[in-house]
């Protein structure tokens, strides 16, 4: 199972009214997603057969749910120090107007609140995404051509 596989299991258990759900492969990978009332997924994935002579293969584990909500903890620091720019809607980020041109700003770059940050098309409309902040790009959340969802941090601003 490839990581285009995972992320379309996470999309559209995120899209369902379903709270949790298992599944195990023959190949015996073991799925198990559970929505929180935050509607974060949580996915555990397990692999007791090691086939002998095959790749080496990583298979991520969230080990208990404490260390979810230290995760959460660390994610809030970090939101409260930075002014987040997040995307208004489900589109392609793009950095800049065309593939030739220079992106709209890079990290470390100085806005001004109004200043054009990116475009994200959606439904063939572009749609430039200003700053509503004044300060410096810390980080950039998207990479150019992404698609991303409602809600999605692209920029980080201090």
């Amino acid at each position: 199972m490839d990581y285009k596989d995972i992320k379309k299991l996470i999309d559209d258990m995120g899209n369902s009214n379903l709270d949790s759900l298992e599944i195990e492969f023959p190949e015996g990978i073991k799925i198990s997603m559970t929505k929180n009332t935050q509607k974060n997924v949580i996915i555990e994935t397990r692999n007791p057969n090691v086939i002998e002579g095959s790749a080496p293969m990583t298979v991520p584990t969230v080990r208990e749910k404490q260390e979810t909500s230290l995760v959460n903890v660390k994610k809030e620091e970090q939101q409260e120090n930075y002014k987040i720019i997040k995307s208004p809607m489900v589109g392609t980020f793009y950095e800049s107007a065309s593939p030739e041109a220079e992106p709209y700003v890079k990290v470390g770059d100085k806005v001004k609140k109004g200043q054009v940050l990116c475009i994200v098309e959606a439904m063939k409309l572009m749609n430039e995404i200003e700053s509503e902040y004044d300060g410096e790009i810390v980080e950039i959340c998207a990479k150019n051509e992404d698609v991303v969802e409602y809600g999605m941090p692209l920029f980080k601003i201090k």
